[in-house]
């Protein structure tokens, strides 16, 4: 439905061409990487600053109007789709690099800066963002939903490398949460609080962020097992054995052919690793000669090391494309795509299951994981008008997500909730999950931020 008069002319006044309400624009806005959808929002806005921001903010409660902040349109369950209407704020054009602060290791940006072009700002520095989750997603989307990657083994996820936020709450004031400082124990973590909240709690607008030295040598390299089960043996066995893997990443013998196909790879249609390694010459050496030992244990063939830049670029974007690269093995499909995470003891029992369930419904689902801290994905590949497939493919997701509860895990380590996931919540965090909704209640009593994602309906 169209927007009340008065917030239209009041948005259109405050942004000009950036206010729209174009079927295009709206379009794009309804679109998701998986399987979900829902209708267009009524419109889209594009601020720059943070108090237009709050301008919008403001304006919406007013007409007690939704609102749902969009990233770079790259998250996996419906997290920035409009499903109960109303206006779409695209964060895209808050892309500023605020400040650097080498000495500190430390820098401030906008929300919708890119992982990327911060890498790319902050090449002359010595300096890089570690957070890797594969897509170029902006900082304010994984932040909201505390997303993670490649290499969170070693750096951490979003939740361990945000060390302060700007945010307009529901109401339209701004506030700041942490501090530049290492620690604090002033208060509540509100960072905490809104690093995860997958924006139903208030509008990123600014975050610091930590800041890590680039390494002094970096080697990469891939190799092929036998068995899926052997691969994710050795992945356990590697970290329990204390190597301070920088990257481990798992795929199955799916995605290796997805891999051929989409990148021009040559892999053995087989499981395999891909590995990396930070530090000094001489502890990288170490390293790696210790990780192919215990891979050589568990029947790891072919080892295909990338010795400069651009082979590991190449190694790396091969793993990045993996979503796109096995979406194509089937023509024309969408994915049910579900992540979940356990402790590392459970990892090889729960990967194991899982591709079995994948097998008897009868699907084609490949696997892939940041194995290293227990996390595994799965890209279930649907026909979009075959209810009975994506029927078959959810019900196989919430079997993933039921065992790895089962065996003290979480339904997502890095996908997060939105609406794919929300009717898990309450097996996993029990009454938990209504404090979760007393708290959206308190911050935004009118539910205009997201409504609709992650909590609890209220009566």
């Amino acid at each position: 439905m169209p927007l009340p008069d008065d917030l239209s002319h009041s948005l259109q006044a405050l942004l000009g061409t950036r206010f729209s309400v174009t079927q295009a624009d709206r379009g794009h806005h309804a679109q998701s990487e998986s399987f979900h959808s829902a209708p267009p929002p009524d419109a889209v806005v594009w601020p720059r600053t943070t108090e237009e921001v709050a301008r919008i903010v403001a304006a919406c409660a007013d007409a007690g109007v939704p609102l749902v902040a969009w990233g770079a349109g790259t998250s996996l369950e419906g997290h920035a789709l409009a499903y109960r209407g109303g206006v779409t704020l695209d964060l895209s054009q808050m892309d500023r690099v605020i400040e650097i602060r080498a000495p500190d290791m430390q820098v401030t940006v906008q929300p919708g800066v890119t992982r990327e072009a911060l890498n790319t700002e902050l090449r002359a520095t010595g300096l890089f963002f570690p957070v890797d989750p594969g897509a170029n997603a902006s900082l304010g989307g994984m932040a909201s939903t505390r997303a993670s990657g490649t290499t969170a083994v070693r750096y951490g996820t979003m939740r361990d490398n945000v060390l302060a936020l700007q945010v307009v709450m529901a109401d339209g004031r701004v506030i700041r949460t942490g501090t530049r400082a290492a620690k604090s124990s002033a208060g509540y973590d509100l960072t905490g609080l809104f690093v995860g909240a997958e924006g139903t709690l208030g509008i990123i607008t600014e975050l610091t962020l930590k800041l890590h030295g680039q390494p002094e040598e970096v080697a990469s390299a891939v190799c092929a097992f036998e068995t899926l089960d052997h691969a994710v043996e050795c992945v356990s066995a590697t970290i329990q054995s204390g190597i301070p893997m920088a990257r481990i990443e798992f795929v199955d013998a799916a995605t290796a052919r997805a891999f051929n196909l989409h990148s021009g790879a040559s892999l053995p249609e087989m499981p395999h690793l891909m590995v990396e390694f930070h530090g000094s010459p001489g502890s990288v050496r170490e390293d790696a000669t210790r990780f192919g030992e215990i891979a050589e244990d568990f029947g790891a063939t072919g080892f295909d090391w990338a010795t400069t830049p651009e082979d590991r670029a190449r190694l790396w974007r091969m793993r990045h494309g993996a979503y796109h690269a096995c979406l194509a093995l089937r023509s024309g499909a969408k994915g049910v795509v579900t992540d979940v995470c356990v402790p590392m003891s459970e990892l090889p029992a729960a990967v194991h299951a899982a591709a079995e369930d994948i097998a008897a419904a009868g699907l084609l689902g490949p696997i892939v994981g940041h194995v290293g801290d227990g996390n595994f994905h799965s890209l279930l590949l649907v026909d979009p008008d075959d209810k009975a497939e994506i029927a078959a493919a959810k019900e196989v997701a919430r079997k993933m997500a039921e065992r790895a509860l089962s065996v003290g895990g979480t339904i997502t380590g890095e996908h997060g909730i939105g609406v794919g996931k929300r009717d898990l919540m309450a097996a996993q965090h029990g009454d938990g999950w209504q404090v979760m909704g007393a708290i959206k209640q308190a911050l935004d009593p009118q539910d205009i931020l997201n409504p609709g994602k992650m909590l609890p309906d209220r009566n």
